[in-house]
């Protein structure tokens, strides 16, 4: 009799990152390739953080902090709340499969926007949940009016990402208020910020100001993009106590690694670096946008670090391809819950430059 798996498995979608450069390399015989696909910051990390990674490394022999404690510290310290109610995690993706794991069983639902975060389908067949998707609006933003009116009794889990990706869209502070005054406390709301440092519609700390009235809400933010960490994955909760112990009661021990941890706590030291950063991004924000729409095609309002493109009747599959032979890779809009989209990161002023003329070849 050969191995049997758990059902669940059929029902799980395949999460598939953007195309590596090697990898690209091969599939379109380019030589020279620019990755423009997963939404990394084209900058590396600060000097400093690159030190304290050395540092970090040496000591590879010993096991890391079970509890993050100097990362949490400096966290609590950065958003002037208890240690005690921040997660830290293997990039932020872990702390949603450990919420969907400790907060939903069957007969439970997860709600969520869609297209949203690719990860957001895993969820419910990974927890027996049942999943409700609402479709955002003709502005490629989250419909909350909507969302309300499917929250019922068996609704455990919201989640709302804001910016949204794969739209680059985002929702001021105050309908995020105004939707919270309307969820039921039995019912957790997550408040995925994975681009907050780049929108410039509130302060990027308005909604920490929401978590003293709203037990059930938790921020969920990552060290990935606006610090240039991705290739270490680590993200964190702020939310309450009893959120922090669920999550990390479900998730194996020492599961953020002594130089993620070294580099997340270093990386909070140089806010200027960071601002730096958003202020490079915008700016290449507004001069994407602006070309693109000069070559007649439509695109979200993006408050992040890419653009979501409405391609109108062409051949996504055609562009994408057409793209890679030219050594640009972006995200087809498919497999994100976009046909007939692109999603393009922006990278630094000579790579933006280098899709825009690519894509102007293909139009």
């Amino acid at each position: 009799m050969p191995v049997r798996y758990s059902k669940k498995l059929d029902a799980l979608p395949h999460y598939e990152g953007g195309m590596d450069i090697d990898r690209a390399r091969r599939m379109y015989e380019a030589s020279d390739v620019i990755k423009l696909a997963s939404n990394e910051s084209p900058w590396g990390p600060h000097p400093a953080v690159l030190e304290a990674i050395g540092a970090a490394a040496a000591g590879s022999n010993r096991y890391p902090d079970q509890y993050a404690s100097l990362l949490r510290r400096r966290l609590a310290d950065r958003y002037e709340v208890e240690p005690g109610t921040i997660a830290v995690a293997n990039g932020s993706c872990e702390i949603l499969l450990a919420a969907a794991l400790a907060l939903c069983e069957p007969g439970a639902e997860i709600l969520y926007a869609w297209p949203s975060f690719s990860m957001y389908p895993q969820l419910a067949p990974l927890s027996g949940a049942r999943e409700i998707r609402v479709p955002l609006n003709d502005a490629y933003e989250h419909d909350l009016e909507a969302m309300a009116t499917e929250i019922t009794a068996a609704t455990q889990l919201v989640l709302v990402c804001n910016p949204n990706n794969p739209t680059g869209t985002a929702l001021p502070v105050a309908a995020i208020a105004a939707f919270l005054n309307r969820v039921p406390d039995h019912v957790t709301v997550i408040l995925d910020e994975a681009y907050i440092e780049m929108q410039v519609l509130d302060d990027p700390d308005a909604t920490v100001d929401l978590l003293p009235e709203h037990p059930n809400l938790v921020l969920l933010r990552t060290f990935s993009k606006v610090y240039g960490l991705a290739g270490l994955r680590c993200g964190y909760a702020l939310g309450s106590a009893g959120f922090r112990a669920a999550v990390d009661s479900v998730r194996q021990p020492f599961d953020v690694n002594s130089l993620a941890q070294a580099a997340g706590a270093e990386a909070l030291q140089h806010a200027d670096d960071m601002i730096a950063r958003v202020e490079r991004t915008i700016a290449e924000r507004i001069g994407v946008e602006e070309e693109l729409h000069d070559l007649g095609l439509r695109t979200a309002a993006s408050q992040t670090n890419f653009s979501w493109i409405d391609l109108g009747d062409r051949d996504e599959a055609a562009i994408v391809e057409g793209l890679g032979k030219r050594g640009v890779i972006v995200r087809a809009g498919t497999p994100l819950g976009g046909p007939g989209h692109i999603r393009v990161t922006y990278g630094t002023e000579a790579e933006n430059r280098r899709f825009l003329g690519a894509l102007a070849e293909l139009l």
